[in-house]
């Protein structure tokens, strides 16, 4: 009896700053975040790009992926996708654009990965204030010794 259908395995997710293809087909993963640092808040973030690799499934799926604020429950921007592998040994690549994402605090957001209403990965992403050096601080000259 061959299956009709296996949810499929997440192998990756990425918060990146961009997603490009190469000429040969290859994608190129810019600026992968590992902390997004700002200036001020609330600022508004220009875009973020969710990069994730499925795979080991089979049938038809839709994808769910969130940005969750700090307080675990505002969902600040959310993409859909439907997708097929038809074969285990198949992959899929979903790239979503998160467009002008409001951050009002610093503090721990989240990224949740769905597939057919089934959580298959929640991971942080930290949100750090860093407020840029003041002009005067950044024009004055060290002692002399």
């Amino acid at each position: 009896m061959q299956a009709t259908r296996i949810l499929p395995d997440l192998q990756c997710s990425l918060v990146c700053e961009d997603v490009r293809q190469e000429a040969n087909g290859n994608l190129i993963l810019v600026g992968v975040v590992t902390v997004i640092r700002v200036p001020q808040l609330p600022i508004m973030v220009g875009r973020l790009m969710i990069f994730n690799r499925w795979t080991a499934g089979i049938g038809q799926f839709h994808e769910s992926t969130r940005l969750i604020a700090p307080d675990q429950t505002t969902v600040l921007q959310k993409g859909e996708v439907k997708f097929e592998l038809r074969e285990p040994a198949h992959f899929a690549i979903n790239v979503l654009p998160f467009a002008s994402v409001k951050l009002e605090t610093a503090g721990t957001y989240y990224v949740e990965v769905l597939v057919d209403d089934v959580m298959k990965l929640r991971y942080p992403v930290l949100v750090m204030h860093t407020p840029m050096p003041s002009q005067a601080t950044a024009t004055e000259k060290p002692p002399v010794a």
